[in-house]
């Protein structure tokens, strides 16, 4: 099998561990794990094996000029991004989540716009106008009622600012990944991460009752770490190195009807109309606002979502 070939199945992998998770990752919170003492189990064991990877990467330094951006990476990417997503999940469904996360590409062309001066054509801008107004849909006319889905309007809400604040990570990302090795990126940002993410997940970190904790919450919290947090990162770095990153961050399309589907095969979520327009018209945005003039050259940007 030759390396595009397997490039493409570590995409597909990648995107079948994002639609998972939706579903996993709540099956644990917040029954088990608080939101913010999932963060530093995340963080903690994708620095740990990241640490570890890096044995067999090269040996790096982070020239000092870089630590602001560095910082402002993990604020965004490993903090902040991280943090509103999982509290955002705890509040929200599994269907809700996948479908508002593949909104991240529509942010990326807006910031791009914003902070790079990229040029935003009246199709990319009707693509923005129609994936928000599917993902306002979802915020302000979900009125389901459900013990394990408390807030859900503020869970949407939140969901959504984890795509903005993923978009501003890929953004200022850009120039430390053409830089530096992904292993000796990913190890400084995690390792950042824990930092940035102790004063709110300390107090839920200790109190996970890790002796009376059944075998189902157990593989599902190392799927998270290992899956979600780790091996998503290794596929994706790879197919990058085969791939285009606008043919990576297509998959992004494949993540929500994985999610959908294993969330309603596993009984944790049920569709609602709501959900099914509101899907629809963020499918559709994200692709006339994702979509390059076929007489472009622009630099592609990767936008594969990881959560």
């Amino acid at each position: 099998m030759n390396k595009r070939a397997l490039a493409i199945f570590a995409a597909i992998g990648a995107t079948i561990i994002y639609g998972l998770n939706h579903t996993i990752a709540k099956g644990v919170m917040p029954d088990y794990v608080k939101p913010f003492g999932f963060i530093m189990l995340r963080v903690i064991g994708a620095s740990i094996l990241f640490w570890a990877i890096s044995y067999f990467g090269p040996k790096e330094k982070i020239d000092k000029k870089d630590y602001p951006r560095m910082l402002l990476c993990a604020v965004l990417g490993m903090g902040a991004n991280m943090l509103v997503f999982f509290k955002g999940l705890s509040l929200s469904t599994p269907i809700n989540s996948a479908v508002l996360v593949t909104i991240t590409p529509i942010i990326v062309v807006v910031l791009s716009a914003l902070f790079i001066k990229e040029k935003i054509i009246a199709k990319k801008l009707i693509g923005i106008g129609i994936g928000f107004l599917g993902a306002l849909g979802l915020i302000f006319f979900s009125v389901e009622s459900r013990q394990d889905a408390p807030n859900i309007p503020l869970g949407n809400f939140l969901i959504l600012m984890n795509s903005v604040f993923y978009g501003s990570y890929l953004i200022g990302a850009k120039t430390l990944i053409a830089k530096y090795h992904p292993f000796t990126f990913m190890k400084w940002l995690f390792t950042i991460g824990i930092f940035l993410c102790l004063p709110f997940g300390y107090q839920e970190l200790t109190e996970i009752d890790w002796q009376n904790l059944p075998f189902e919450t157990l593989w599902k919290i190392t799927f998270v770490i290992v899956g979600t947090t780790f091996c998503t990162y290794l596929f994706n770095i790879f197919a990058l190195t085969q791939l285009k990153a606008s043919t990576v961050s297509a998959f992004v399309y494949v993540q929500p009807l994985i999610g959908i589907i294993y969330a309603l095969a596993t009984g944790r979520d049920t569709l609602t109309t709501v959900k099914i327009l509101a899907a629809c018209l963020v499918f559709l945005g994200v692709y006339l606002a994702s979509r390059k003039p076929s007489s472009s050259r622009a630099v592609d940007t990767h936008t594969n979502k990881t959560n």
